[in-house]
């Protein structure tokens, strides 16, 4: 039988917590979701590759990507290691300004948190 770590015991805090997160980046409440993250948040740059820093860092990112399409990130899935690292299977829309649909897939991020606030997040 393999090896089963117990599950974080903030799990459901977690899961609550990102959920939200998502739910405000999809109605574009950007200061609500900078909020849950550290001031020296590692952020990947999904739209040109590389990595931003900082809470203002994101904010930038954001608002040029939002000027560029319009996506809506959907958690199908949240898994809640032992260390409290987060595992979320998105479903991912992208649309163009004008609405249309130019990507449809299924992608993973993967959260690691400091003091209960995201500290890095990944995209794989």
């Amino acid at each position: 039988m393999p090896n089963q770590s117990a599950p974080h015991p903030e799990t459901e805090r977690i899961r609550k917590f990102l959920v939200e997160a998502y739910q405000d980046f999809n109605t574009r409440r950007m200061e609500a979701v900078l909020a849950r993250m550290q001031p020296d948040v590692d952020w990947p740059n999904g739209l040109e590759g590389g990595r931003v820093q900082g809470v203002d860092g994101v904010r930038i990112y954001w608002k040029r990507q939002w000027s560029l399409i319009d996506p809506i990130l959907e958690p199908v899935k949240i898994d809640v290691d032992s260390e409290g690292k987060a595992k979320v299977r998105i479903h991912m829309i992208i649309r163009d300004l004008q609405g249309n649909v130019e990507r449809d897939a299924t992608v993973h991020h993967v959260y690691t948190f400091r003091d209960g606030l995201i500290q890095h997040m990944e995209i794989v």
